[in-house]
């Protein structure tokens, strides 16, 4: 509420600067009494002649208080200012301004009033304030009630903010639900009119491990309406705010600055309205201390006077801007200000500081031991004596680690050591571990077929002991099988004469290839004559292959928070290299299965994790040696406690299919199958990188294995 004060300029023109200048007029303000006439405060104003009529006046809600301006009087008291302490009734001001007086009642509690004339008397009868008390006890309404009947939340839910505030978003089931909320206490109460809870949603939610001003946030159910109790602790503030059917309450801790006048962004100071030509700033000062009830002292050499006109402006704005008009500054302990030149400030402090070093330096040392249980006391001896400002104990102070007992003396002043005790009880602390398990997939899915044939003919009559005729006929012939074409052929005697094998006495050779490794099956055929000296061979050879593996690889390891770790586990092959004088040296090249991470635990219970997974294989031997087939993968993640996450993966497809045929005969429906070679391929390979982290305790970190 803005705080009208053209009535305090009158305050300063009760002092010696204006008061020469003035000329009083009739009526005038002489005593003013309070009392209680039957449980009502009553203020009797008497005046040194009757008013001619009732004074008008209006009423604040904050600071509470009622104000009466009274046209032509002036104050005879001698003082503005009369304590009461009757019932709602804490003081009463008179001040005066140009042709008027105002009248101000401070009240505890903002009420009505009553105005009556007796004689020269003014009579202000307050009305009680259980009718204000009681209307102060409702709840704000941040959203009226537009349901006809109860409906059910759907879901409520607590989050972190960026900025470290806590926010209880509720869901309701339309946008028509009225919300009522209130500060009770150090609790903020909400109430969800004609709104039911369910069964799952009853429940008191602890979240301090949030690390936010909440504590805890309780819902039940009230009759026709949902209550929410939020606990924050310390100092809060809160906004609320709805999005459709989204309803939030926002709870933020309220910056705290010693060195301010007022808390908050900005100035946040009651409003005031200054207007004065050539006033002692002494005398302002004082005004501005009247006003907000501050305990101003003043240097003796703050002088000189300012002129200004300030109109609804808060106080501490108005004060900041005097104090830079003259070049002032300003010292806050509790609700006292020390107001002087900045240059007297500066100087005084300087004073200060170089006492307490000099102090300092007289103090006589003290050496205290600490005992380390989690943290090694040589790195907290590095930490305490570092260079500038990063050095915690004085020029004065030394530390010495024993790293066989793990204990840290140090020898500075008591008002250091206590500074090194309340460091040590913070880092000396143990530092939670993380269990990491990766799990690698490797999967691979192959097929393969394979046809091929082999077709050769043989005539041993011309120029062959066998004789005959040379030339065919049709009838009159044998045949025999095996295996292979070579099996025939041995079978049969057709492989005796000199020179004659089956790679000569083949016009077509197109077996199958195998796959897989494996050779492929076949089944061969020779006709002949009865006099065996004349041979026709034929061997058809496929195959068809289908493979499926799968290799999974598990490594673990357990580390501390923020700490990297490293397993690793593999082969080196040798392989030879020349030196620079020209001879040759044996080095070694490695294939391994390597994990590599980093966790951090967040404020909320999960875990990231900087992570270099390699999964390395022995591949093919060249000249230059032996060649290592890689898959690397690098990244980070974000993961629940005991959450499981897919980090990354390697899909690979190769499909070939090749077919050698004779010309023209390969092309012949069915019996061109004869005369061609078909091999067709297909293999799958996938790779999967599943990660698992876990905080563990000193126990299980045991335990793993």
């Amino acid at each position: 509420m803005k705080r009208n004060a053209w009535g305090w300029r009158a305050l300063v023109a009760a002092a010696a600067v204006f008061v020469s200048g003035w000329t009083f007029a009739a009526p005038a303000v002489q005593n003013v009494t309070g009392s209680l006439q039957g449980g009502q405060e009553v203020v009797r104003i008497e005046f040194s002649e009757p008013l001619a009529s009732v004074p008008t006046g209006f009423v604040t809600q904050s600071p509470a208080r009622i104000a009466l301006d009274v046209p032509g009087a002036t104050n005879s008291m001698g003082r503005t200012g009369v304590e009461m302490n009757v019932g709602n009734l804490r003081s009463v001001n008179v001040v005066q301004a140009g042709d008027r007086s105002r009248v101000v009642l401070n009240l505890k509690t903002p009420t009505n009033y009553k105005l009556q004339l007796e004689g020269n008397a003014l009579l202000v009868a307050l009305d009680p304030v259980a009718q204000t008390a009681a209307a102060a006890s409702q709840p704000s309404t941040f959203s009226e009630s537009r349901n006809r009947e109860s409906q059910p939340l759907k879901d409520l839910d607590f989050r972190r903010g960026p900025d470290g505030s806590g926010r209880v978003i509720v869901d309701l089931p339309t946008n028509q639900v009225g919300v009522d909320i209130r500060q009770q206490g150090q609790t903020l109460v909400v109430d969800f009119l004609k709104s039911s809870l369910p069964e799952g949603l009853r429940r008191r939610m602890d979240v301090t491990d949030f690390g936010t001003p909440v504590q805890s946030v309780t819902t039940t159910q009230q009759g026709d309406r949902v209550r929410m109790v939020i606990e924050p602790r310390g100092a809060w503030e809160h906004s609320a705010y709805q999005s459709d059917t989204q309803f939030v309450v926002e709870v933020r801790q309220q910056r705290q600055d010693p060195n301010k006048l007022t808390q908050g962004p900005g100035y946040s100071g009651e409003k005031l309205s200054l207007n004065f030509q050539n006033i002692e700033v002494r005398s302002l000062l004082q005004v501005i201390a009247d006003f907000t009830n501050f305990n101003i002292v003043t240097s003796d050499s703050v002088t000189g006077a300012v002129t200004l006109r300030l109109k609804d402006v808060p106080w501490d704005q108005a004060l900041d801007i005097i104090l830079q008009a003259k070049g002032l500054g300003m010292r806050r302990t509790g609700n006292v200000l020390w107001i002087a030149p900045k240059d007297e400030i500066a100087a005084k402090e300087k004073l200060e500081l170089e006492a307490n070093a000099a102090i300092q330096s007289l103090e006589p040392l003290r050496t205290q031991a600490f005992q380390l249980n989690y943290s090694k006391a040589g790195d907290i001896a590095v930490q305490l004596t570092g260079s500038g400002a990063s050095r915690i104990l004085s020029t004065r102070g030394s530390a010495i680690a024993e790293p066989r007992t793990n204990q840290l003396f140090v020898t500075d002043v008591p008002s250091h050591l206590e500074r090194v005790q309340a460091l040590i009880a913070r880092l000396d602390i143990p530092v939670p571990q993380v269990l990491i398990e990766a799990r690698i997939v490797e999967a691979s899915d192959s097929f393969g077929r394979s046809l091929g044939v082999r077709l050769g003919a043989v005539d041993l009559r011309t120029d062959n002991p066998r004789g005959g005729t040379s030339g065919y006929q049709v009838g009159g012939n044998r045949g025999a099988w095996g295996a292979t074409y070579d099996a025939v052929s041995g079978q049969t005697g057709q492989l005796t004469s000199a020179g004659l094998t089956t790679a000569n006495t083949t016009f077509l050779n197109m077996p199958s290839a195998g796959a897989g490794g494996f050779p492929a099956a076949s089944f061969a055929v020779s006709i002949f004559n009865s006099a065996a000296n004349r041979f026709l061979n034929l061997e058809l050879s496929a195959l068809e292959a289908d493979g499926k593996g799968k290799l999974v690889s598990s490594p673990r390891i357990v580390t501390a928070d923020k700490t990297k770790a490293l397993i690793e586990q593999g082969t080196e092959f040798p392989y030879q290299q020349a030196t620079s004088s020209g001879a040759t040296s044996v080095a070694f090249r490695r294939a391994t299965l390597k994990l590599e991470v980093t966790p951090q635990i967040t404020p909320e219970g999960n875990i990231i994790l900087d992570l270099d997974i390699a999964k390395d294989s022995r591949g093919e031997t060249t000249a230059a040696g032996i060649a290592i087939n890689t898959k690397h993968i690098k990244t980070q993640v974000l993961v629940e406690n005991g959450g499981t996450v897919v980090i990354g993966g390697i899909f690979e497809l190769t499909e070939s299919e090749n077919e050698a045929r004779v010309p023209l005969l390969g092309d012949i429906p069915v019996a061109g199958n004869l005369f061609k070679n078909k091999n067709r391929s297909t293999t799958k390979q996938e790779m999967l990188v599943f990660i698992t982290p876990k905080m563990v305790s000193d126990r299980l970190a045991g335990a793993v294995r």
